[in-house]
């Protein structure tokens, strides 16, 4: 293990060139970053979730209810066991030979069958009570640590000269505001990483963990090798659009048309003016050049500055992603009213509303009732409609 741990920690690696880890220990005049600051994120990850459950039961629930959001889901669809045992071990989405198969088995019609399967996957969805108690939580989240890290960056050199992130490095003193920035925001991600097994399940869970993963390996990364500087600008600047996105989701559940309208264009803008824009320009400029110019590369280096780029691919895609949602609401706009949150159930579910309604049937068209081999009743009944939807 002592053998595992040098080669890890190897100073090589870690380190530019003549720095030891005996440089970077904490002395009286001055306090580095330190490896073992950054368990203390762990159980404030779990503090973090913690005052999630609190602030979602007893401000976001009352905020909700005031706004006359309910907390109904979707009706429960019609018991059955056969099609159970289809939709749990064999698919949620029957192909037409499959449905012609269990229409003679059971002596429904298609649609009938089709429209049991589409109420039984709604019936897995969350209620928009549910929906917007999460989103006002990472709303409330990102806009304060979004104030604090403005606070705090204003005061620094760094932000208004990049190059103060490189000038006597490594031997850059950890303040106790920086400390109090990176572990916040490492122990936020760490609550993300573990609550997305139990929040809202979306379609881009994949891209999303990837990203959190991505997240939390660049905040330890930079912490470790005192790169922290350059780490702040990198969070400030990402979580600047995140609570207007968030915002937007409150508003779209709350069916304020208009708000949601303006919250997603003004998201829209800064989200792409900061990840397409300001940070190419400014961050990776910084890190991939200034820095090679004052300190020179070294491995860790490289890797650092390979999950920035990573990071930028990711961007590219969520913005790619923006700007189809919105083609797409001004195209179907001309015809009546929009809403960019429902534009597409293929585009990413984090902007869209994850109510998005896949599964709903043209309005006015109504499953025929039939009666099962047992003697009950068939699916003659609800149809599900997501708030807000553009068909509404």
């Amino acid at each position: 293990m002592a053998g595992i741990l040098a080669w890890f920690w190897n100073e090589r690696f870690w380190l530019p060139h003549n720095v030891t880890w005996a440089d970077l220990k904490n002395t009286e005049e001055a306090t580095f970053p330190q490896a073992e600051d950054l368990y203390l994120a762990f159980p404030l990850a779990f503090c973090i979730f913690m005052v999630r459950l609190i602030f979602e039961r007893f401000i976001a629930k009352p905020c909700a209810i005031a706004l006359n959001i309910q907390a109904n889901g979707p009706q429960i669809a019609q018991p059955n066991a056969i099609l159970e045992k289809v939709f749990t071990a064999i698919t949620k989405h029957p192909d037409e030979k499959r449905l012609e198969g269990l229409s003679k088995q059971l002596d429904w019609d298609v649609r009938s069958i089709q429209h049991w399967f589409r109420q039984r996957r709604n019936q897995e969805k969350p209620s928009t009570l549910t929906r917007f108690c999460e989103s006002m939580w990472r709303f409330s989240f990102y806009l304060y640590v979004f104030t604090y890290g403005v606070r705090f960056l204003k005061k620094t050199p760094w932000l208004w000269n990049t190059k103060h992130c490189w000038y006597n490095y490594p031997y850059q003193p950890l303040t106790t505001d920086l400390h109090y920035y990176y572990i916040l925001e490492l122990s936020f991600y760490w609550s993300l990483m573990f609550s997305q097994f139990t929040d809202i399940k979306r379609k881009d869970f994949g891209i999303m963990f990837l990203h959190h993963l991505v997240s939390i390996s660049l905040i330890t990364f930079s912490y470790v090798n005192n790169m922290a500087r350059v780490g702040t600008l990198v969070l400030c600047l990402h979580d600047s659009a995140d609570a207007l996105l968030e915002a937007a989701k409150m508003a779209n559940y709350a069916k304020f048309q208009k708000m949601c309208d303006l919250l997603f264009v003004m998201f829209a803008m800064v989200f792409i003016t900061t990840r397409l824009g300001i940070y190419p320009l400014w961050v990776l400029n910084t890190t991939l050049f200034e820095s090679w110019e004052i300190i020179g590369p070294y491995p860790s280096w490289w890797v650092f500055n390979l999950l920035l780029l990573l990071i930028q691919g990711l961007n590219c895609f969520w913005s790619y992603l923006i700007i189809k949602i919105a083609c797409k609401a001004v195209s179907r706009g001309k015809a009546g009213k929009w809403n960019p949150l429902h534009v597409s159930k293929d585009d990413r579910s984090d902007i869209e509303s994850s109510s998005d309604e896949e599964d709903s049937e043209p309005p006015g068209k109504n499953p025929h009732t039939a009666t099962t081999t047992n003697g009950t009743s068939g699916t003659n009944g609800y149809l599900l409609t997501g708030p807000c939807s553009m068909d509404d």
